[in-house]
């Protein structure tokens, strides 16, 4: 089991810290998984105390043992009810706030209620901006479990390879590759911030399926099996001369890469031969403009002009009426991290050490999806992928 090094930790906290004295903040406090995992290396129940100055101060509910064990944090201590925060502060010398924040994006209203209650009077604020801040440049230590990811997408990728066949549906596929990802080490837990998000360890799905939109977004939705989920593969079947769209995850100690690739059997009809080429053309053109200092919506204003000036307007990013605004997302422990490659994001620059995964697709309603997607780490000078299986159309 991996446990995250109290040097990460330390790192990390007092990364958020430096935002909370800028900001007038007196403390942060933490309760949604993704960002305990980050902070504390474990999501045991309870919640994070992080002040602005000193040392912050895990708080569990269940199960302490367990967070003993996964957490370097120096004070991880037993909690009961969001009353006892006041007196946990004071037995660690942390006066009560003025002015304190949390999770505003996710915490439900009801848990929000619970947890202000004993600081009445205090202000509240939003504490994600600073967090996506902090998370969003990533350590070695981390680059090597988003490498150790993309070892995963490549077994992804070579099991795919070796078991598309015409008259499997998109259903067995997607079952066939979800099994080759546990196998390969896939913690079987892919996470996404934003409301009512939810994924499966990826997509797989062919022909006029994986042009199906659906709720989330994303440029691919999926008809999936039930509108009880509405999206990812369903029970299409696999037929000759169609496009085959592999959009999976690799997730290794809570890090996250994100890969697409196209198959087919037998081969494609010249349009989507030439969309597939001018996708990784456009992926090319990122490579050749991201690095630090450009902006993030510039790098989608360039990619966006030259996907229309090879015709895909219509096309781009989604079916016609259903596209999505962006090219690209950060990814980390979460899949929908800074930075976003997308329209609007003119004045966030490009920073080393950022992570993103790039997907340029082309999708027609009648014929299905093709495109790419690989996952990138921002260098002193430019943009290095983080995946690594081969970008052909694979042709079966």
């Amino acid at each position: 089991m991996m446990i995250t090094p109290k040097s990460e930790l330390t790192q990390r906290c007092q990364a958020l810290q430096q935002h909370l004295c800028e900001q007038g903040i007196d403390v942060a406090l933490l309760l949604q998984n993704a960002d305990l995992f980050y902070f504390t290396g474990s999501i045991q129940q309870g919640a994070l105390i992080v002040p602005a100055q000193g040392t912050p101060v895990y708080c569990v509910r269940k199960d302490l043992a367990r967070a003993k064990k996964e957490s370097q944090l120096e004070y991880v201590i037993p909690f009961k009810s969001p009353r006892n925060l006041p007196d946990i502060m004071a037995a660690h010398g942390i006066a009560l706030p003025k002015v304190m924040a949390m999770e505003l994006d996710v915490v439900p209203v009801t848990t929000y209620n619970r947890f202000t209650k004993p600081f009445a009077g205090a202000e509240v604020r939003d504490v994600t901006p600073f967090l996506r801040l902090v998370r969003m440049i990533k350590s070695e230590y981390e680059l090597n479990l988003m490498r150790q990811a993309a070892k995963q997408e490549e077994a992804i990728y070579q099991r795919a390879k070796a078991i598309i066949r015409e008259g499997m549906t998109d259903l067995e596929l997607s079952a066939e590759l979800e099994f080759a990802a546990r196998l390969s080490g896939h913690q079987g837990i892919t996470r996404m911030r934003a409301f009512n998000s939810e994924f499966y360890c990826g997509h797989a799905f062919s022909g006029s399926a994986s042009s199906t939109p659906a709720f989330s977004d994303t440029p691919l939705g999926g008809p999936g099996v039930t509108p009880a989920v509405g999206q990812g593969a369903g029970n299409k079947v696999i037929g000759r001369n169609e496009p085959i769209i592999v959009d999976f995850l690799g997730a290794a100690d809570g890090y996250l890469c994100d890969q697409t690739r196209t198959f087919c059997v037998g081969g494609l009809p010249e349009l989507l031969v030439t969309a597939y080429a001018d996708m990784v053309k456009i992926q090319q053109h990122m490579v050749s403009i991201a690095r630090p200092g450009v902006s993030w919506g510039a790098v989608y204003d360039s990619c966006y002009q030259l996907a229309c000036e090879l015709g895909y307007k219509d096309s781009f990013m989604g079916v016609t009426g259903a596209q999505v605004s962006f090219i690209g997302h950060g990814v980390g422990t979460e899949l929908d991290e800074f930075p976003f490659i997308a329209r609007g994001f003119n004045e966030q620059l490009l920073e080393k050490n950022m992570t993103f995964a790039f997907e340029p697709k082309a999708v027609y309603a009648d014929l299905g999806a093709v495109g790419i997607e690989n996952t990138y780490v921002v260098t002193d000078d430019g943009v290095e992928p983080l995946t690594y299986s081969a970008e052909e159309l694979v042709v079966l």
